[in-house]
């Protein structure tokens, strides 16, 4: 704590860094991850192929990962957001598929019913029913990744992981609470603004 009171401008700086590369991540798991799962939905067969290469990338651990990673894109930011954006991924991915497959099938006969096009019928009646999951699986991605967004740190992308990987190196615990109490300040932050964008998408 005495880190934290002594320079908060530090802190700040180093939120920043945790921000842009947590939120890269996140942003660029959903533009990808939308899609696919709107894709794996809709065409029956890509669904097992897409969740299980998911699954399989989810399972490498996360240093593992960005150590695949560096030789293409270097050491930074940009292989930790890369990296991280690669665990958001399934996440947002299944439950978009899930949310969509779940959608009653009476409600989707009705809208054919009344002459909808394939584009009225996913835009007024599948968006809105599976949003509510889509939200839920956009939070559990985004908490995950400002946690998993620490070990950015290790490979020179900054964020609160400087303190944490530091205060482990000197056995600094003021150090390691100064940066892991923000982290999960943030993780706490996102989960409660994204729990309630999920109530709102319920209704």
């Amino acid at each position: 704590m005495d880190t934290i009171l002594r320079d908060p401008w530090m802190i700040l700086d180093l939120a920043w860094q945790h921000l842009a590369v947590a939120g890269g991540a996140v942003l660029i798991a959903l533009l990808v991850g939308l899609p696919l799962g709107i894709l794996a939905a809709k065409v029956r067969w890509l669904e097992l192929p897409v969740l299980t290469v998911g699954g399989l990338l989810y399972l490498v651990p996360s240093l593992a990962l960005f150590a695949f990673l560096i030789p293409a894109l270097g050491l930074g930011t940009q292989t930790a957001v890369v990296g991280l954006s690669i665990y958001s991924l399934l996440v947002i991915v299944r439950n978009v598929t899930i949310g969509l497959r779940g959608v009653p099938a009476p409600l989707l006969e009705a809208a054919n019913g009344i002459g909808m096009t394939g584009r009225q019928r996913f835009r007024y009646v599948e968006l809105p029913l599976a949003l509510p999951l889509i939200v839920a699986g956009l939070r559990i991605a985004t908490v995950m990744t400002v946690g998993i967004a620490s070990l950015a740190a290790y490979i020179g992308a900054g964020g609160f992981g400087v303190l944490i990987f530091r205060g482990i190196a000197t056995a600094d615990n003021d150090l390691i609470v100064a940066g892991a109490l923000p982290t999960a300040l943030l993780a706490l932050a996102a989960d409660g603004l994204l729990r309630r964008a999920e109530r709102w998408a319920r209704g």
